[in-house]
């Protein structure tokens, strides 16, 4: 069988126009930030801006309760402080997500603890968060990788078996339904992230929900992300009862966000249309291994990414990445380069300088082999980009791309169409 050429090889590229952009940023954002600055004060108990951007997400999400904060990492620490997370708690967590779902049990002096992850759909389950728990388990960070809602009617029974906090991080995850429900509204608390390289921005900035729904729960976290300082209409409380972090968010940021808000559903319909798109074509590959969303899921694809079997294309994944590159298709290998657990603060065991604690609290051992599928999922995992303002010419150009580059490695004769 004739192969078509490969660009790296002297071929023609398949992309030979730049992928379509937009702008993230317009008069909305503006005339938000306008508001905010007249009201000579961007402190978020002072000011509106903040309270707006809270009060259009629980209306988006159905909650009563959120509270703002300075960061998607901040989002989360504060869930878990909330929660009662302390010294030597157990927090079980995936291996393969940013370290930001990480810093926060570390901050509490809790110990890190890692399931291994679906193959296909690169989440963890109730099977292998199970395997995990023991007498010190106290929560479970579930994160919602990449868009993609984890299967969540299972992690929550063995919560409830075992008395456990689940924590959702949904940092990646805008709009994604689980089973017709919101992530973020399932577990204890929803962390999201507002980081410039999210579904939307702020520049920096996060939420977290509380869904118990309790008005105490409510206000223990939204202490909790102001030193502990409760400030609920005109008293501000000022006793350090306990110690918390100062991840307040700023009038600008909410500003921002309330207009950012408005363009959400569209950027999230746009995003799971390209996803969903993207898999249809590459479906049919052999060696290839498409993103799975969780059944009955709905995923917003922060981005996409796909496996290949070195067994069946006859080529390294990195080498299947450098061709598809050179076909004009914008795509990395892999997601993070290790499982978080093979990072050195977990290998030297120092979370602080010159110290183990509070890692020499747990005979827990970081090393490889922990997660074996989370590490498979990363030597073979390339990830492409999806944008709501890539056009249908884009993806087309991304499914051909992909093809080519697997036909011309095939075993199996496979032909592009």
């Amino acid at each position: 069988m004739n192969k078509e050429k490969l660009a790296i090889l002297g071929g023609a590229k398949i992309k030979t126009t730049p992928y379509s952009t937009g702008r993230r940023f317009g008069e909305e954002e503006v005339k938000e930030l306008v508001e905010a600055l007249e009201q000579n004060t961007l402190f978020y108990h002072s000011g509106r801006k903040v309270k707006q951007f809270l009060e259009r997400f629980n209306a988006l999400y159905g909650v009563t309760y959120s509270v703002a904060t300075s960061s998607g990492t901040g989002a989360l620490h504060v869930a878990i402080g909330s929660a009662g997370i302390s010294v030597g708690d157990e927090v079980i967590t995936s291996p393969i997500t940013d370290a930001g779902s990480i810093i926060g049990i570390l901050y509490q002096n809790a110990i890190p603890v890692f399931a291994d992850l679906d193959p296909q759909t690169y989440n963890m389950t109730a099977e292998t968060i199970r395997a995990r728990i023991t007498p010190k388990t106290k929560a479970i960070i579930v994160v919602h990788l990449a868009g993609n809602p984890a299967d969540m009617d299972p992690i929550l029974e063995l919560a409830r078996e075992h008395g456990l906090i689940v924590i959702e991080d949904c940092a990646q995850s805008y709009l994604t339904y689980y089973k017709g429900r919101l992530v973020g509204t399932l577990g204890d608390y929803g962390c999201f992230s507002t980081n410039d390289y999210k579904h939307i921005s702020t520049g920096d900035g996060g939420i977290v929900t509380i869904n118990s729904q309790s008005e105490e729960d409510y206000q223990r976290t939204h202490a909790f992300a102001d030193k502990n300082y409760g400030r609920f209409g005109n008293l501000v409380q000022r006793e350090m009862r306990l110690l918390a972090p100062n991840y307040r968010m700023t009038e600008l940021q909410g500003a921002v966000g309330v207009a950012q808000l408005s363009k959400l559903t569209w950027i999230c319909n746009q995003r799971s249309q390209y996803g969903d798109s993207l898999t249809t074509g590459i479906k049919d590959i052999p060696g290839i291994n498409p993103h799975q969303v969780t059944t009955d899921g709905r995923c917003t694809y922060w981005f996409y990414m796909f496996t290949m079997d070195p067994n069946v294309l006859s080529c390294s994944r990195d080498e299947f990445a450098e061709a598809l590159q050179a076909e004009g298709i914008d795509c990395s290998a892999g997601y993070i380069p290790q499982p978080v657990y093979m990072q050195p603060m977990f290998q030297k065991r120092e979370a602080y300088t010159g110290s183990h604690f509070p890692f020499d609290l747990s005979d827990i051992m970081y090393g490889k082999g922990l997660c074996p599928t989370a590490e498979h999922i990363l030597k073979q995992a390339i990830r492409v980009p999806i944008n709501e303002f890539y056009s249908e010419q884009d993806i087309e150009d991304m499914i051909a791309g992909i093809r080519k580059v697997a036909a011309h490695y095939s075993e199996s004769g496979l032909e592009i169409v």
